[in-house]
């Protein structure tokens, strides 16, 4: 595959930038794929020599330009030298670089996007609205028919793919929060993730929201009122789907290999198995969006940022399935 992959370095205080350097020394090994790193110069030329990296890393100027992995910032002033972390330059700054990145995206210029992580809580300090990665590239794209998948595998090869119904709500707020239609779109986005990569078949399975998924109404109605019709209702478009079932249990079962994506229904839910399985390998994919969008199941890390020792396992393995999935899209316009 020939092509190109935008990725945008999140917050430079952090290890986006440390991750997306390592990843790339192996991965662009294995293809003959095109990198646009999306980023501040002189914070990312710095920690390519700290690194000792020996890959070619030239300045953006055009798409036809010869080489394979480029740098470029949107910005037309860098970064102040010597940031703290969490800094509200740095935040706004992964801010523009996410947004040129999507941009660059939506205009086909790129075949799809991985995001190395910023901070919720920096980007507020930055004095800008924002509950995620995942809604703002959303809003960008001017859609609200995403959600969020995480997916991982452990060292013999075991999956766990799990979408979320809602993504950053509070306990408190959970109940009255969930709607019927939200946890359809995830069921259909599930399947349709199965189909993209791939898999034989797309069986999905979806959590109750309480203990024992309510039993019966004795730990709360939300099974009977909102999840149960949702699962129904996409049954009924056609989907091999069950539920809603006790989460405790449904994971082990997924794990086996019973069933091959799982619906959460809210954050922890989901992610608390997906990263016991998989906690150095797993994958955000937001599914939904216009462009292939995928990132490390991972955050800043400030505490070991400028270290020399971030794990890239999580950065590679999104940028493997940022090809994988941009592959299969390619072969499906070819073939159309």
């Amino acid at each position: 595959m020939t092509g190109w992959i935008a990725i945008s370095l999140g917050d430079v205080t952090g290890i986006g930038p440390e991750v997306a350097l390592k990843a790339l020394a192996g991965e662009a090994e294995t293809d003959d794929i095109r990198y646009l790193l999306i980023g501040d110069r002189d914070y990312t030329a710095a920690l390519y020599e700290q690194l000792g990296l020996q890959f070619r890393l030239q300045p953006f100027s055009e798409l036809g330009a010869k080489g394979r992995i480029f740098l470029h910032n949107p910005l037309l002033e860098p970064l102040p030298a010597g940031l703290e972390a969490g800094s509200p330059a740095a935040a706004r700054a992964a801010l523009a670089w996410l947004t040129d990145g999507a941009q660059r995206c939506l205009s086909q210029e790129m075949d799809a996007l991985v995001t190395a992580p910023l901070n919720k809580h920096a980007v507020l300090r930055s004095g800008h609205p924002f509950i995620g990665q995942t809604e703002f590239l959303s809003e960008l794209a001017g859609t609200s028919q995403t959600a969020m998948m995480l997916l991982g595998q452990d060292d013999r090869g075991r999956w766990l793919r799990v979408a979320l119904a809602t993504t950053h709500v509070p306990i408190k707020l959970l109940a009255a929060q969930m709607r019927g239609d939200k946890i359809q779109l995830a069921i259909e986005l599930a399947a349709g993730a199965c189909r993209d990569l791939g898999l034989p078949r797309s069986r999905i399975a979806v959590c109750g929201l309480n203990p024992h998924a309510g039993e019966g109404g004795e730990f709360g109605d939300e099974e009977i009122t909102v999840i149960g019709p949702a699962v129904e209702a996409a049954r009924q478009k056609g989907i091999d789907v069950t539920g809603p079932l006790a989460a405790d249990a449904l994971f082990y079962y997924a794990y086996r290999g019973d069933y091959d994506a799982v619906v959460a229904m809210y954050h922890d839910q989901g992610l608390a198995p997906l990263k016991m399985v998989a906690f150095e390998t797993g994958v955000n994919w937001t599914l939904g969006l216009p462009f292939v969008r995928t990132s490390p199941d991972h955050g800043t890390a400030y505490d070991i940022a400028g270290q020399g020792k971030a794990n890239p396992s999580s950065m590679r393995a999104a940028i493997r399935l940022a090809k994988q999935l941009a592959q299969r899209r390619a072969k499906n316009r070819i073939s159309r």
